[in-house]
């Protein structure tokens, strides 16, 4: 049975069950605690949490699910995928334990033929939390389980909780036994792979507080709308339907696992257990990488960015311990959305975009292994000639840190060379960075830790905006929180949240920024800071209490800034316009991938490959200031989804979208897309569009910058003032300015090319003088001169060889030192009679750079160091004569 019909014949039974079918939410969570969905109950939170009322009484869903936090388990382990997808039922309020456990055995044991899953009874095993006797008597009463099949297990397996306050409740979880040739007997308490976990069903059915850890808190009491909260593992079934050992041996990954094999020459199964491993981990990571790419992630260094970034390099690792040094990602990306695309069809239609991201990213990388590759044989040089057999733990993490360079490829190329790596250092180092990022999950987690507090707002209804018509509006104070927690008032100097049952006030999203404004009450004023949505459905106000107290239930009148908010809609109407003009010119796969506009302000990201040349940039420009100049009739229409991108409006990357969206055209369908921003009503009224900058984002993703209104006229204002006065000083006509600078630019260049000429001949005069300075330091000849400022550190370089080569074969060390712009440099090279007294140009430049309050090093034959302490190069040279002595002593 393939996995995507496991997956809707799940969605099928559930809909017979007058459950609504619900389609997976994004991998990019909404929660701020979360990078990503890391769980099916995730988009449901705010549901089961009763912060937001549920739309729906039982719900059933396919979710897609990214989790790292067991990567290092991936490919050893039938079971521990990146990304996997969850089959979930839900009940809000509806059915509970009784029929959570009739549905659940009804589909797994009825035939296939019959529309189940055609589980075999005899192979299935249940255990249910110790305490809980009304699950353990409906499994014996709803099925046909034996006493001895039903295990009863404590907290730490069975029971649920977010390890916060709120809901909690005991669960039932369903177990698959694999037989006895997988381990041993005595069901799922033995903890054996030979138990496969394929279906865990909740009882949410307490609240607790003071929680002191996941498994210790206090029960206040049972929840007034008990819920219903499943998963069930699609690729766990899938790989138990299948008849395979493991998750990457199903249908929907075992084509890139089959291909990465043909690629490295490798047969999966009859070689390596290690080789077996790391196929497992390149079909992982690569469907990981695509399903990640289809909803919008890119790689980047920082947060999700990241995730995507190390998953793929771990995958490109992989396969270059397979002995795979070449690009593979075309081929292994395409596979997968073979594979996918049933299941997932975006990964299809989008694959253009989403396989230049991946590719990119491979190149980049390869790259990174190439430098970081010279780095670790530079690194690899200094250790030997400086007589150490240890490679330093910093070394290894600033490999790994800055240049993504995997520390087991630096462990395999020190061994290579004969060297070790401090191992221990590098993982003091790597935890100081994991605590750090533990910490900052934390802060995260702690953000958000309180968001029941928004419930009893959430509770009164949604927050109605009335701002895309009105600028001022009169309404009442629902909540006040104050640090985080709920308070009946607020007084003057505080910072607090405010929420009301209706605002004018745009809350930050779509890239565009909250209003500015005040709201007004009776004897108080705030001052509105930022406006955001804690939670779906409710608008909250950060403001600092400028005069009087507020109170909860007072009158208040949001008012707008009018003329902020005009200049705010013309940049948010430019960026639809630039948005519109860059799939003009450079075609329908130049699609959104962010973007942020304010007052006066946009900034546009896009998916594409290359720098924008002057003349794309100019015509990008023009199309969309004609539409200003047109004039265009901008409209917004509600409606649903369907019928919206049916309207063929574009709905970009990144954003949420309820069943009910808002459609913005601007001049019919030249621009439209889903958009809940404020807008101009038309074209004109934005005034100007003025693009000022273009640069990358990181691998096929470049960012527009422009100015609009007339923050683009005072900027071209300020240009042409520039204009006069370099046309006045240069006594120029404006038109010939081009020129005249061209001309005096080529002018300076000669000139500075002649004095170089100048300064290098007269180093050259100096030859043979410093040749001449040349002093016996035991049996080695040693010139250490300053050569005094402005010698380029490429001149200091050739005389210093010039030099070394005029003193002959024995053994001889020159050094040469200069200052520029106040730094220092010093220039160590020696001969082959040198190197064999152990004397290596590196080491010596180190010390020297050392002195000079900087740092350096390089070849045992040449090398160059630094620092900004100009007044210590005589001290500086006078070290390396030293060092030779001490050497050769």
């Amino acid at each position: 049975m393939k996995t995507a019909e496991i997956a809707q014949r799940f969605l099928d039974y559930f809909e017979k069950k007058n459950h609504t079918i619900v389609p997976s939410a994004s991998l990019v969570t909404d929660d701020p605690a979360l990078l990503f969905t890391v769980a099916g109950m995730v988009p449901f939170i705010p549901y089961l949490s009763g912060v937001v009322p549920a739309p729906y009484p039982r719900a059933a869903d396919v979710q897609k699910c990214i989790r790292t936090n067991d990567i290092e388990e991936v490919g050893k382990t039938p079971r521990h995928g990146t990304f996997f997808q969850m089959l979930g039922n839900w009940s809000f309020g509806d059915y509970f334990k009784e029929d959570a456990i009739r549905y659940a055995w009804e589909l797994l044991t009825t035939s296939e033929e019959d529309g189940g899953l055609g589980f075999d009874p005899k192979d299935l095993w249940v255990t249910v939390y110790e305490e809980d006797d009304e699950a353990h008597d409906l499994w014996r009463t709803l099925t046909d389980l034996p006493e001895e099949r039903i295990q009863r297990l404590g907290k730490d397996t069975n029971y649920w909780s977010t390890g916060l306050p709120g809901p909690a409740g005991p669960c039932s979880e369903i177990f698959f036994d694999r037989g006895p040739e997988y381990g041993i007997d005595g069901g799922p308490a033995t903890d054996d792979d030979r138990y496969v976990e394929i279906w865990n069903l909740v009882f949410m059915q307490y609240e607790i507080t003071n929680v002191r850890s996941k498994y210790d808190f206090d029960i206040v009491g049972e929840l007034p709308a008990k819920n219903i909260d499943t998963g069930m593992g699609l690729e766990r079934i899938a790989f138990i339907k299948q008849g395979v050992d493991n998750m990457y041996e199903t249908d929907q990954v075992r084509p890139v696992l089959d291909l990465a094999a043909k690629l490295a020459g490798k047969s999966y199964g009859a070689e390596s257990h290690e080789d077996d491993v790391r196929l497992r981990i390149v079909a992982d990571h690569v469907r990981s990488s695509l399903m990640l790419l289809a909803d919008g992630v890119t790689p980047s260094n920082e947060g999700r960015g990241y995730i995507l970034r190390r998953i793929m390099r771990r995958a490109i690792r992989s396969m270059r311990l397979l002995g795979v040094e070449g690009p593979t990602f075309p081929e292994l990306f395409a596979a997968s959305r073979d594979a996918m695309k049933e299941s997932c069809p975006e990964v299809a239609s989008d694959y253009a975009r989403l396989s230049a991201y991946a590719i990119a990213e491979e190149q980049t990388f390869l790259r990174t292994l190439a430098a970081g590759s010279a780095i670790l044989d530079q690194s690899v040089m200094d250790a030997k000639s400086g007589g150490t057999t240890t490679l330093s733990g910093s070394e290894a993490f600033l490999l790994h840190d800055t240049y993504g360079f995997p520390i087991d490829l630096t462990l395999e190329i020190a061994e290579e060379a004969g060297l070790s790596v401090d191992r221990s250092a590098f993982d003091a180092l790597m935890q100081e960075q994991r605590a750090r990022a533990k910490a900052d999950a934390r802060a995260r987690k702690g953000a958000i830790a309180d968001q029941s507090a928004y419930r009893d707002f959430r509770a009164k209804g949604e927050t109605v905006f009335t701002g895309y018509t009105d600028l001022e509006t009169e309404s009442t104070v629902l909540g006040i929180l104050v640090d985080g927690r709920s308070t009946d008032h607020a007084v003057q100097g505080q910072i607090a949240e405010v929420v009301l049952a209706e605002t004018a006030l745009y809350a930050e999203s779509g890239g565009q920024v909250a209003d500015k404004g005040v709201i007004v009450g009776p004897g108080y004023e705030l001052e509105v800071l930022d406006v955001q949505r804690p939670v779906p459905g409710l608008i909250s106000h950060t403001v600092e209490v400028t005069t009087g107290e507020v109170s909860v239930d007072a009158p208040a009148t949001t008012v707008v800034d009018a003329l902020n908010r005009h200049a705010a809609q013309q940049a948010h109407s430019a960026t639809h316009l630039v948005h519109a003009a860059i799939r003009d010119t450079l075609g329908k796969s130049a699609t959104q991938t962010g973007s942020l506009n304010r007052a006066g302000y946009m900034r546009f990201d896009f998916s594409w490959g290359a720098a924008l040349s002057p003349e794309t940039r100019t015509e990008i420009e023009d199309i969309a200031n004609n539409a200003v100049r047109d004039n265009l009739e901008v409209t917004t229409r509600v409606m649903s989804l369907d019928e919206a991108k049916a309207a063929g409006a574009m709905a970009l990357f990144g954003e949420k979208y309820g069943d009910t969206v808002r459609m913005v055209d601007i001049g019919g369908p030249w621009s439209r897309e889903l958009c809940g921003g404020t807008h101009v009503s038309r074209s004109a009224e934005i005034g100007l569009v003025n693009l000022v900058g273009e640069s990358s984002v990181g691998a096929s993703n470049r960012r527009v910058e422009a100015l609009v209104g007339l923050d683009a006229f005072r900027d071209l204002a300020a240009e042409r003032a520039i204009v006069s006065q370099l046309s006045t000083s240069l006594k120029t006509p404006r038109d010939q300015l081009t020129t005249r600078i061209a001309e005096l630019s080529a002018s300076l260049k000669a000139a500075e090319k002649k004095i170089a000429a100048f300064e290098a001949r007269a180093l050259t005069d100096r030859l043979p003088q410093l040749v001449e300075s040349a002093t016996a330091v035991g049996t080695v000849r040693v010139v250490a001169q300053p050569l005094g400022e402005g010698a380029s550190t490429d001149d200091v370089r050739t005389l210093a060889l010039q030099v070394r080569d005029r003193l002959g074969s024995e053994a001889a060390v020159v050094a040469l030192g200069s200052v520029a712009n106040g730094r220092a440099t010093v220039v160590v090279v020696t001969n082959d009679a040198a190197r064999e007294r152990g004397l290596a140009a590196g080491a010596l430049a180190k010390a020297a750079a050392g002195v000079l309050g900087g740092g350096g090093g390089g070849r045992p034959d040449v090398a160059q160091g630094g620092g900004t302490d100009a007044a210590a190069l005589p001290q500086a040279l006078d070290g390396i004569v030293a060092d030779v002595r001490a050497i050769t002593a």
